[in-house]
């Protein structure tokens, strides 16, 4: 391998992934937020890029986003064989109120979609085909009961979100949830929860994942399909404006409080709302179209550049990370510091 990022991954990591990532990172699907632009701009700058399945609509859209981005990556890959074009991954809602799900699983599997992303129930309909093509499925978990589900499913890697990830959320601190986990499980492990820097990227791996799992900080991108106030939200908004509540989909999540009295509610009297409420088919929630998901780690975030210029930045900030590291290291074992 190079000297790049990529070398500090375990091997733990499935082929499609080896020596292809200029960081270890998969950005999030974000509803709304996450498009072709946005996706095609993650996967040239080195990261994986995702959407949900659910973004495109009418469902036929599909077909032609996945067509779209499967053909620019490939130019790219062609037409610089040394450049790392990351794989691109299409998030896949496994909930009986997902009248699409079939649909589109068909749309990716036909596409040969390189990664799955499943979330809310054990994907156990969707590992097959797409294992029949030599897809891998990621999928999303907030405790340790999920990800045992999900590995008797036959998942290829667990993505744990944690406190203060945006959107959907857990509750569990990520030094509890990948600690616990990792007791028992020896595969890929993806991060989530205010990461929004080269330097968190870098803590995710010492927790023990091997990928840091990122949406909020790509919010706020160029190429994000985000209103220009949603950006500016998020740019000007600290941890202390994000409010957890399962008001909006039935699921709890993070969601930007500015947003909520923007939709003309009170973010201190929502009404109480449970799973029964989830609706992810046809005629499902717009929640995300005016009420805004977001992380705790917005109070990091300041600006909106292009992505590219984005992923240069964290690539920075991992490697200045990485120094800073070594010299701890060196220094706690009683070495010289250069």
């Amino acid at each position: 391998m190079s000297d790049g990022p990529e070398q500090t991954l375990s091997g733990r990591l499935p082929e499609a992934l080896r020596g292809r990532l200029a960081l270890p990172v998969i950005c999030a699907p974000m509803f709304i937020v996450s498009g072709p632009e946005l996706v095609i701009a993650q996967c040239l700058s080195g990261v994986v890029g995702s959407f949900p399945a659910l973004n495109a609509r009418p469902a036929a859209l599909l077909d032609e986003w996945l067509t779209r981005i499967t053909r620019t990556l490939a130019e790219a890959r062609a037409a610089d064989p040394s450049c790392k074009v990351a794989p691109f991954a299409v998030n896949q809602i496994v909930h009986a109120s997902n009248d699409r799900l079939a649909q589109d699983v068909e749309a990716c599997v036909r596409h040969r979609v390189p990664i799955i992303i499943t979330s809310l129930r054990a994907p156990d309909a969707v590992i097959r085909p797409v294992h029949a093509y030599g897809g891998v499925v990621f999928h999303d978990v907030t405790t340790v009961r999920h990800a045992e589900k999900a590995l008797e499913a036959g998942v290829d890697g667990l993505i744990l979100v944690c406190a203060g990830a945006g959107g959907h959320a857990g509750t569990l601190s990520p030094f509890a949830l990948v600690g616990e986990i990792r007791r028992f499980y020896g595969g890929p492990l993806i991060l989530s929860g205010a990461i929004t820097s080269g330097a968190a990227i870098l803590a995710a791996q010492a927790m023990g994942a091997d990928l840091a799992y990122m949406g909020t900080r790509f919010i706020a991108t160029r190429e994000a399909n985000a209103a220009p106030a949603y950006k500016d939200m998020i740019a000007g908004s600290a941890a202390a404006d994000i409010l957890y509540t399962p008001y909006f989909t039935g699921v709890p999540g993070n969601y930007l409080t500015p947003s909520i009295r923007a939709a003309g509610l009170d973010p201190e009297a929502l009404p109480v709302r449970d799973k029964t409420a989830m609706n992810f088919g046809s005629g499902g929630v717009k929640a995300w179209r005016d009420v805004w998901g977001a992380g705790q780690g917005v109070g990091t975030i300041a600006d909106a550049p292009a992505t590219a210029d984005l992923v240069a930045r964290l690539a920075r900030e991992y490697a200045a990370a990485r120094g800073r590291m070594a010299g701890l290291s060196a220094e706690y074992a009683g070495e010289a510091v250069p």
